[in-house]
């Protein structure tokens, strides 16, 4: 296996035809350890696809350098690299079995056939794909999707690679069978102990399969940490809104001093609007101290919204909007004097409440708060 190092990483094409040039990855740094599962996630554009492809060799290297086991690679040949990438749209060969899919690059390279053969029929037991049916003989247009991407990782498994680049494997899969290929991709990284870089733009897929997550955004990296760490202590706005399904909340608002000596949020609302009061305890009052009639923005989970909660000692009245019944919990879309919020409960009482008041008791134990102007998380 492999560790992987990023340095000072850029990606720029040029200008052309009036058009300014494209910094698509600005300044990458970061490390993957050996055997860690590091993937790097973000909305389209931010550059986690281009910094894969730059790993693997796909795409040139505009400025600083990549190494793996401490060997820089920015000039040697993807065949060379000794990774093995998993593709979105599979990249199967429709005249082949998936036998010869998954030998065809051994026998490229030399492999003798005896060792080609335990490879293959190793990687096709572990993916599930001789039993219940035998599927080595088949053509891919005879597979699901599902069987079709266990070809494709079947095909990276046998290479024995140092590293393995998963590009959006599950975009193309629907619902129920994203969710099984996850699994079974997180099965086979604690089996095999490899070092695994996976590229998504979905936070569900970063936050149950990875070790670490890069966060990215236009070309920059905004976090890389733990996925509850990133959950629960986001670096910036961005961060906080990504990550998470439902969002993070935010609210506006103003810190003012309270009459217990304290500090207070005031929600930020239009004129007429009444404005919900939050007051903090004398822990958080003394690390906000020194915003003390400014603006800041508070961030609360949707899980930290209590439904007719008295738990914090504070509550707000909110306007119910829509209920959206999940099965094991409820998700509620609120209005407050100037601010949109959700909700996430299991209190199957409030099926019935769009149109109506809740109060709401928010947990400012698990609030976090963030500068308007740079957007940066106020240090706890």
């Amino acid at each position: 296996m492999a560790k992987v190092l990023i340095e000072n990483l850029y990606k720029i094409y040029p200008a052309e035809k009036g058009r300014p040039e494209k910094v698509a990855v600005d300044n990458a740094n970061f490390e993957i350890q050996d055997r860690e599962f590091m993937v790097l996630v973000g909305p389209s554009g931010c550059g986690k696809t281009t910094t894969l492809r730059m790993v693997a060799g796909l795409e040139e290297i505009t400025r600083g350098a990549i190494y793996i086991d401490g060997k820089r690679i920015n000039e040697i040949p993807p065949k060379d690299r000794d990774i093995a990438m998993v593709f979105q749209n599979y990249a199967l060969y429709p005249h082949m079995s998936v036998y010869r899919n998954m030998a065809f690059g051994l026998e490229l390279r030399g492999v003798h056939k005896e060792e080609i053969r335990r490879r293959v029929d190793s990687a096709a037991k572990t993916l599930g794909l001789l039993e219940p049916d035998n599927l080595l003989e088949r053509k891919p247009k005879a597979l699901s999707g599902g069987q079709r991407q266990r070809v494709a990782l079947g095909r990276a498994i046998v290479r024995e690679p140092k590293a393995f680049l998963f590009d959006e494997p599950l975009s193309n899969l629907d619902a129920k069978m994203r969710v099984e290929t996850r699994t079974e991709i997180s099965r086979l990284h604690r089996q095999l102990a490899s070092t695994m870089i996976y590229v998504t733009h979905d936070q569900t897929e970063a936050m149950t399969m990875a070790d670490r997550i890069v966060v990215m955004r236009y070309g920059k990296i905004q976090q890389i940490a733990a996925p509850l760490d990133l959950y629960h202590q986001p670096a910036n706005l961005f961060v906080a809104g990504f990550i998470g399904s439902p969002p993070m909340n935010f609210f506006t608002g103003i810190l003012t001093a309270s009459s217990q000596g304290t500090l207070e949020f005031v929600e930020k609302v239009p004129a007429g609007q009444t404005p919900f009061h939050c007051p903090l305890s004398a822990e958080t009052s003394r690390r906000l101290s020194s915003r003390q009639g400014r603006e800041v923005i508070l961030g609360l989970r949707p899980e930290h919204l209590h439904p007719n909660s008295l738990t914090s000692g504070v509550t707000l009245l909110a306007s119910v909007e829509v209920v959206e019944p999940m099965g094991a919990e409820t998700f509620v879309y609120l209005r407050t004097g100037g601010h949109t919020c959700i909700c996430r409960t299991t209190q199957i009482e409030l099926l019935d409440l769009e149109g109506k008041k809740l109060n709401l008791g928010p947990d400012l134990s698990r609030a976090v708060f963030f500068d308007p102007e740079t957007e940066v998380a106020i240090p706890s």
